[in-house]
């Protein structure tokens, strides 16, 4: 059998072309994000960008009612957006298979909270599979189609940050594909009005019971039986922790189903132990379920309910002796924090507002990074569409007076998310609000994807692009402005006015990223000492090119595009 070493995320979309699966919709979300990409490679699955986890859940739910094997992706903060479908096709439940894949981020690499998803699949009753390397990414995906359509139920595919983004060698095979299943009109089974949702719950009951025997023998959970002093139940990337950090010097029972958990297996299990532990990254999870069923495991007494952990750190917590030591290395290494790049068309629109001392609501994307120094002229990030509602509900707070010095603020592939129905709020309350869509041509802070603003699908065909002036002038605003954010002159006049208006306003701040392949800059400009007076207006802008050497500023050649935004900012023409 061929082999090859793959991402997780990567093994993912590969278990999907494997197993027949001919739809799959999603929206771009680190750690998630691959799993599409790499699926749109396959000329035999459907694969598409949608503007929102929600509506990709049900495009994907729609596939499955339909009779062929579906599939849809998130990251967790995602599954928030999806929950409203996803608990209701726990009750539908399905036709073709279904399987919706959601990637945890600990340690919250590129997230806004550390969220635990398996709570979800308890929450909404639905089983959760949980791989530890590629090569069960592939396998458990097969799986995981099987239990669905065997129990007519959505199966949720839970990854982490590591586990998608390892690589490790994993096996390939051919694709099967099932036969297109019949599709019945069943108005009991599909219209959840309440007479059809009454009778769907105790199905829901009775599946779960027949699930949780499943688990009792199903080779997604196993006994590795070592010495028996030390028992560890553990799943996910915690299992390569675990078996990197001991060995064959504990036991451990490796929980590939997350839910819902064997009884009579765990029971077993800590029976053959001394001592058992639980090692899980962030909610007592499986502990709790432990304790459930009469155990008293050492869990969260222990380990900490934050971040990532490590091999060391469990060795070190669980035997008490010191892990292996990483190489030090011989020189301190330099702290380099997230930045908006060298050429970004955002660092222009976050300098007049930090200049004019507004009030930023901002957004979910790359922008974000406005709210770092030397900038800092972002005030509050909730989740995607929250900067439009926030800044309503503050000028309702305070006053319409402080709506003008209140604006929103969020990027294009955002606004599409879920920023459309907050900017119809303020129309339709009379709001008096300034939005601003940061329009950069792409979906920048997940790796440039496509979005519906774009023209381009997740395949790359040509389609339809959102107009966002005319669909701001289609839920009600007269008061549209375009403009350039290298215009540092233009934007704040623009600004300016909009704030003063009487009437909400939207602000199309358009430029595209500038790490995009179309985006050509004349390439690096300096600075003349004999003029530069080390005034340091340009070290405002934040600009990691521009370096302050502590005697002279400077530009770093090796970074610097030439943009010339820091031209527009220096006030004795140092800048060439």
């Amino acid at each position: 059998m061929q082999k090859k070493l793959m991402l997780g995320n990567e093994a993912v979309a590969r278990g999907l072309w494997e197993c027949g699966v001919t739809v799959s919709s999603a929206y771009p979300g680190t750690p998630s994000t691959e799993i599409s990409e790499f699926a749109a490679k396959y000329d035999e699955i459907y694969a598409e960008w949608a503007p929102n986890e929600k509506v990709a859940t049900e495009v994907a739910l729609g596939a499955a009612v339909g009779g062929a094997r579906a599939f849809c992706a998130m990251k967790h903060v995602g599954l928030n957006v999806a929950a409203d479908p996803l608990f209701t096709a726990s009750y539908t439940g399905v036709n073709g298979g279904l399987v919706i894949a959601v990637a945890d981020d600990p340690s919250m690499h590129s997230s806004q909270n550390e969220q635990d998803s398996r709570n979800y699949a308890k929450a909404a009753k639905i089983p959760m599979l949980e791989p530890s390397d590629s090569k069960e990414c592939k396998e458990f995906v097969k799986t995981a189609y099987e239990i669905s359509e065997e129990f007519d139920t959505p199966v949720l595919f839970r990854l982490s940050t590591r586990v998608a983004h390892s690589q490790s060698v994993t096996p390939v095979g051919d694709r099967v594909v099932p036969e297109l299943r019949e599709y019945k009109t069943d108005i009991s089974k599909y219209v959840m009005m309440p007479s059809s949702a009454i009778r769907r719950h105790p199905f829901v009951e009775e599946r779960t019971e027949k699930l949780r025997e499943y688990a009792e023998t199903s080779p997604l959970n196993r006994a590795e039986y070592g010495d028996t002093k030390i028992g560890i139940i553990t799943s996910g990337m915690c299992y390569n922790y675990v078996r990197e950090a001991f060995g064959s010097d504990v036991s451990i029972l490796k929980l590939g189903m997350a839910y819902p958990m064997p009884v009579k297996l765990i029971k077993e299990f800590a029976s053959k132990v001394d001592k058992l532990y639980v090692v899980e990254e962030l909610d007592p999870f499986i502990e709790e379920h432990c304790r459930c069923i009469g155990l008293n495991p050492i869990g969260k007494k222990l380990f900490p309910m934050c971040y990532e952990f490590s091999t060391r750190q469990i060795k070190e917590l669980i035997s008490g002796t010191k892990g292996a030591a990483y190489d030090e290395p011989d020189e301190e290494i330099p702290v380099r924090p997230p930045v908006l790049c060298a050429g970004c068309p955002h660092r222009g629109t976050f300098y007049i507002l930090k200049k004019l001392g507004v009030n930023v609501c901002g957004d979910i994307g790359c922008y974000t990074l406005g709210a770092a120094a030397p900038l800092q002229s972002i005030h509050s990030v909730v989740c995607m569409g929250a900067s439009i509602g926030m800044a309503f509900g503050m000028s309702l707070a305070r006053g319409k007076d402080y709506a003008k010095k209140t604006v929103a603020v969020l990027g294009d592939s955002t606004f599409i998310h879920s920023g459309i129905t907050g900017l119809i709020d303020i129309v339709y309350n009379k709001g008096i609000n300034t939005v601003m869509i940061l329009d950069n041509s792409i979906t920048g802070m997940t790796g440039h994807q496509d979005n519906p603003t774009t023209g381009k699908t997740l395949k790359g065909e040509k389609t339809r692009e959102v107009d966002l002036e005319l669909l701001g002038k289609a839920v009600g605003i007269d008061r549209i402005a375009i403009v350039d954010p290298f215009d540092l002159k233009g934007t704040e006049k623009v600004i300016k006015e909009e704030l003063a208006a009487e009437e909400p306003s939207l602000i199309i701040v358009q430029r595209p990223c500038a790490l995009l392949k179309s985006v050509k800059f004349p390439g690096p400009i300096a600075i003349d000492r004999d003029k530069c007076k080390k005034c340091r207006m340009c070290m405002k802008l934040g600009c990691p090119a521009i370096v302050d050497k502590g005697g002279s500023i400077e530009i770093d050649a090796t970074q610097c595009v030439g943009c010339g935004l820091c031209r527009g900012v220096c006030a004795f023409g140092a800048i060439e």
